[in-house]
């Protein structure tokens, strides 16, 4: 990694210290909270949680295609207000580290990126190109100002703003001048808090393109098992104290065990990823690469951080209270604190770090962070001047061991010599530590003269007390549980009080069943549109939804599709009519597909859109940052040839005249040395071919007329436009067993289309509007494959998960003009979901009216397609 020596940006502290940001001279823990996965409703009881927790700040994402929906048309209203959502957080205390992207990744609809720039190809995207840089101009031009009037000083609580998101993982072609020009539209704006640019893989000047005045941070997403991640964050505290700047952890893991670490090894920001969890409503979750090797993001969008989507407060809670505590009673102390390795600070038998961190501060302070990684309880000893103590040492924990905390700042006599139970409150009245289990606390006279106490486990609601005294010197302590720490004491006390009701609030386990049913009637499709080629969802204006397809394939026996994604619910149909032959359900990733369709006059697919990919990812074309979605390119195929056989095999030894082998059977002891096949291929010059390799090990590279190409496992195709790829070589490390054959297909492009485009907008209203029968649906309900129905469904008042069972169906659920929520019944052709409960659909109780219009298409597969079950399960909010 190169260093480059920049100077100290506006707004960030001379020295390397606690997180550098403007009015906070102390670690800053700081949480995820996403107002565009949070019904406005809830904005101030989410914001009233976060704040319960002693979390000093959030950190907000603002979703470029939140507010553009179409181009050039913006809101910023009802859920979308985000300068109100600003001002709640301003007025509940919280500091904000706002991130407009224009990237954002986190896991959402093409990383916020609106789904019209693929249209003039993914060659621009992020990168300083003029014709990107202008819409990103736009953009900003609309939400700088929103965040520059609500910076810390004028009236708000914007602390930083964060340009790009992990820039490091993108082939970005010229950083300097791509996050130069971001910088330049911030600064043109009047941001004057420190401009921020966070590193998803350690690289600070892919991240930020060493643009002076650009903060780097830091994204650590570890095993939280794994021994290194001490020593790891230390390298980057002392790369960027270097430069005379925090080290800020803009992302990572939400165990409070592995936050510990952190802080102990010298963050000045603590920003777990997704510490309050939300939920995708609309055709929001992204399409990404967490699956093998893809998958859909599931639309509850849930971490296990402390607070679930629905609003429930879980055990993480506590932890974030007493190291909030921890945090705020050290202060600048612990901001300013120097960290250092401590390898020989405690002897324990569980596996803990391979390098401890120890943080020394100014006071004379220490805090030793004792992590236990596995999961069996055990015990750790730790030096306290010629003698040792020892102390519990529960799995999968991390205690923070304070030292020679000097007293008198609290009105105390004398010095805290080391505790393993955290001190949470210190005043003139005594000393409040937290603890689970048994703890030791060693207290030191002012004389000198020591005192080794060992405190038993308190209980919650169960303090334990004690009064020490050592030669004139008394000390009152008390152990509390971490269900019993409070909150922060500046916290307005309605809030807080409201904050703990939501926190508390039993929520019933019972699950009541739903149903009857009523059958609707749904308006028809908007009339088709006539295409000579199968058009992108883009090109006819569907950025979320759908877009249904229709074409004649009566001379046809198979076809090809190219870059297909993301559902596509197929129909083989003959005769006059609609009559279906066959229906099948796809979800290719983009990933070239034959289809065969012999037999049929007719095809018809409706390609539904999932999300955009997030990330940037080579392997399947579906997941490139800007690939579109529909139906892709289609082909009919025309011609096959075997072109496994007749290759040249060129190095390893090989003999002159060059062999004549199979593709990969080359025989040689030289395993993982290049090897080289080298082919001409039988093509006209007048038609489109595509180039099938089997057996492609991880990827190969392929050259046709000496372009080089990279092929995957995953996409072992090549498609060769007229005239191209006569000459082709393939160059792979040998290993014996890779590739086979090899097939070369000739073909024609399918031409007129008949096509609906049916944008989100009009999917919802189809739903929403349908008209009421009187058709009464009792469950189980039975569908033939490719069968749609619209239902309506009475739930009970309240916050609600709705939940359903049965196999090969598909269910979208609206309530008013939102889809809440899309659920993948139990399905062979069903893909990987990530990211939450994929079998939830929320329904806030602010939203819910007392009935939800029901989206249902049943699919092939080995059984009848069918919805068994409705029912619905209460949450807190």
């Amino acid at each position: 990694m190169t260093v480059v020596e920049q100077p100290a940006p506006a707004g960030v502290l001379p020295e390397p210290s606690g997180a550098g940001l403007p009015g906070l001279d102390e670690v800053v823990l700081c949480a995820s909270l996403f107002y565009f996965r949070i019904p406005r409703e809830l904005w101030s009881a989410r914001l009233a949680q976060v704040r319960s927790s002693g979390y000093q700040a959030i950190d907000v994402y603002l979703p470029w295609n939140f507010h553009e929906l179409a181009p050039g048309e913006w809101d910023f209203t009802g859920r979308r207000d985000v300068a109100a959502f600003l001002d709640l957080a301003h007025e509940a205390g919280l500091r904000v580290i706002a991130r407009p992207g224009p990237y954002i990744c986190s896991e959402w609809d093409g990383g916020a990126l609106p789904a019209w720039l693929g249209l003039a190809g993914t060659d621009g995207l992020r990168q300083a190109e003029p014709r990107y840089l202008d819409a990103v101009r736009a953009w900003f031009d609309r939400a700088l100002p929103i965040l520059a009037e609500r910076q810390l000083g004028r009236g708000g609580s914007v602390v930083a703003v964060q340009l790009e998101n992990e820039l490091d993982f993108f082939d970005t072609r010229d950083r300097t001048a791509y996050v130069g020009a971001l910088a330049e539209m911030a600064r043109a704006h009047g941001i004057e808090v420190p401009l921020i640019a966070c590193a998803g893989q350690g690289d600070l000047a892919g991240a930020t393109g060493d643009v002076p005045g650009v903060v780097p941070a830091c994204n650590f997403y570890p095993d939280d098992r794994s021994p290194f991640v001490e020593p790891e964050v230390r390298r980057y505290r002392h790369l960027l104290a270097e430069r005379g700047l925090p080290l800020l952890v803009t992302e990572t893991n939400r165990a409070h065990a592995t936050l510990r670490r952190l802080v102990a090894s010298g963050a000045g920001l603590v920003a777990p990823y997704l510490q309050a969890s939300g939920y995708n409503v609309g055709f929001t979750p992204s399409v990404g690469n967490w699956g093998d090797p893809a998958g859909f993001m599931a639309h509850d969008y849930d971490f296990h951080g402390f607070l679930s989507p629905v609003g429930q407060a879980r055990p993480e809670l506590a932890d974030a209270r007493v190291l909030a505590a921890l945090v705020r009673l050290l202060g600048a102390d612990l901001a300013r604190g120097l960290p250092e390795a401590a390898d020989d600070a405690y002897a324990t038998d569980a596996p803990t770090s391979a390098s401890p961190s120890r943080l020394r501060m100014p006071s004379g302070a220490t805090l030793l962070a004792v992590p236990n990684l596995g999961d069996v309880d055990a015990e750790v000893s730790l030096a306290v001047g010629p003698d040792r103590v020892s102390a519990p040492l529960p799995g999968l924990i991390c205690l923070l061991v304070l030292a020679e905390l000097p007293l008198a700042r609290f009105g105390l006599p004398g010095t805290l010599e080391l505790a393993t139970a955290d001190l949470v409150a210190a005043d003139p009245t005594g000393l409040t530590l937290a603890a689970t289990g048994r703890s030791a606390l060693v207290l030191r006279a002012p004389d000198g003269e020591r005192t080794v106490l060992e405190v038993d486990a308190p209980a919650p609601g169960a303090t334990v007390r004690h009064r020490v005294a050592v030669g004139d010197s008394t000390w009152d302590v008390e152990v509390v549980h971490p269900r019993d720490v409070a909150g922060p004491a500046s916290l307005d006390a309605d809030a807080d009080a409201d904050a703990d009701a939501d926190a508390a609030t039993p929520v019933s386990d019972e699950a009541q069943e739903l149903g009857p049913l009523r059958a609707l009637r749904a308006a028809e499709l908007p009339a088709p549109q006539r295409h000579a080629v199968a058009p992108w969802s883009e090109e006819v204006g569907v950025w979320r939804g759908r877009t249904h397809y229709r074409a004649s394939v009566a001379d046809v026996r198979e076809l090809l599709l190219e870059g297909a994604g993301d559902i596509l619910d197929v129909a083989l149909l003959t005769g006059d009519g609609d009559a279906s032959i066959a229906h099948r359900t796809l979800t290719p990733f983009g990933a070239t597909t034959l289809l065969d369709v012999a037999d049929a006059t007719e095809v018809a697919v409706t390609a539904e859109t999932w999300g955009h990919a997030n990330f940037d990812d080579a392997r399947l074309p579906g997941l490139r940052l800007g690939s579109l979605r529909g139906l892709g390119r289609v082909w009919a195929v025309t011609g096959r040839d075997d072109v496994g056989a007749l290759w040249r095999v060129e190095g390893q030894w090989s003999g002159r005249p060059a062999p004549l082998r199979t593709l990969g059977g080359w025989s040689s002891t030289r395993v993982g040395l290049p090897i080289t096949y080298r082919r001409t291929l039988p093509i006209d010059g007048e038609h489109h071919y595509a180039l099938h390799l089997s057996g492609v090990p991880g990827a190969v590279e392929v050259t046709l007329d000496g372009e080089p190409r990279l092929v995957s496992a995953h996409e072992p195709w090549l498609h060769l436009e007229p005239g191209r790829g006569r000459d082709v070589t393939v160059t792979l490390p040998h290993l014996p067993g890779s590739l086979g054959a090899a097939r070369l297909l000739r073909l024609s492009e399918v031409r007129d289309w008949s096509v609906q485009p049916e944008p989100d907008d009009v999917y919802l209203a189809r739903v929403a509007d349908a008209a009421e029968t009187a058709d009464a649906i009792e469950l189980p309900l039975a569908l033939e494959p490719g069968e749609e129905r619209v239902l309506a469904l009475r739930v009970p008042a309240g916050g609600l998960s709705l939940r359903f069972a049965g196999q090969q169906v598909r269910v979208s659920v609206v309530a008013g003009r939102e889809l809440l929520g899309r659920v993948w019944l139990d399905d062979p052709a069903r893909p990987r979901f990530t990211g939450g409960d994929a079998h939830r659909t929320w329904l806030p109780a602010a939203w819910n009216t007392g009935a939800v219009r029901l989206l249902v298409r049943g699919m092939a597969g080995p059984g009848v397609p069918e919805l068994r079950r409705a029912w619905a399960e209460p949450t807190p909010q």
